[in-house]
This record gives structure tokens, C-alpha cells and sequence, in this order.
């Protein structure tokens, strides 16, 4: 298998192929992976299912340790497809603490962060399409 990344590779069964994909796509289609369940209300406002998460975006947190708990995103991580939530912080053995990143799949969508004009306009023209 070559190391580099791949435009005509579709699909595979093999979770070794799946991983390799995500590990070492361009930070242009890890982006896509950063796509989060809107919850109920926005999914009928907005007539979407998901959309990709933003700094600022205020989130809950649906699996793992930290379940429903929810806060304000602080930082994303393309590289490692990872996200950081204002509460959501593990206390270190010398007293700090810092933040714990997570998956974003683990997620959902509270409320939007619609300081970008460009976002703001894109799901505008998504509601006007199905009315």
C-alpha cells in the first residue's frame, strides 16, 4: 500500500484501509470529518442533519465520561480530529487542569456560532429551499 494519500480510493471493508484514509487525508477532507448532529430544533430550522462544528458553537456531549454535559467549543484540531469543550476538563495529579479533546462524532449541536456571514447565509439559503 502506498504512503501517501489517495484522490481515487473509494472504499473498502477493511478497517486497516478505512484508518490509513482518514490518518493521512489532506486537513481539506479531514475537515468533512468535523460534521455534528444538529439537535431537534435546529434540525427542522435549518432542515439539515449535520454541520460542520466551529469555535463557538455550543455543544453537548452525548457519549463517553463526560455525557450531558454541555459548553462552548474552544478549540478544533484538524490535524487529530479532535475538539475541546469549555467544561469538559480532567484534573491532572499536580492540581491543573486541562482541557480533554473528543471525537466529534461523540457530540450534538445546541446552539450555532453565526459570527460568519458565509455560514450564516449557507444554511439561510438551506431553509428558503425546502419551504
Amino acid at each position: 500500500m502506498k504512503q501517501e494519500f489517495s484522490t481515487s480510493w473509494k472504499s473498502s471493508k477493511q478497517p486497516r484501509k478505512q484508518r490509513k484514509y482518514r490518518y493521512n487525508a489532506p486537513l481539506h477532507i479531514k475537515g468533512k470529518f468535523l460534521n455534528v448532529h444538529l439537535s431537534k430544533d435546529l434540525k427542522k430550522k435549518y432542515n439539515k442533519r449535520s454541520i460542520r462544528i466551529r469555535k463557538g458553537d455550543t455543544v453537548k456531549v452525548m457519549k463517553g465520561q463526560f455525557k450531558k454535559i454541555s459548553g462552548k467549543i474552544v478549540n478544533v484540531n484538524l490535524r487529530k480530529c479532535k475538539v475541546t469543550i469549555e467544561n469538559v476538563q480532567h484534573i491532572r495529579r499536580d492540581g491543573t487542569k486541562s482541557y480533554y479533546p473528543i471525537y466529534p462524532s461523540n457530540l450534538m449541536i445546541t446552539s450555532l456560532n453565526l459570527d460568519d456571514k458565509k455560514r450564516k447565509i449557507k444554511l439561510e439559503q438551506n431553509m428558503k429551499k425546502e419551504k
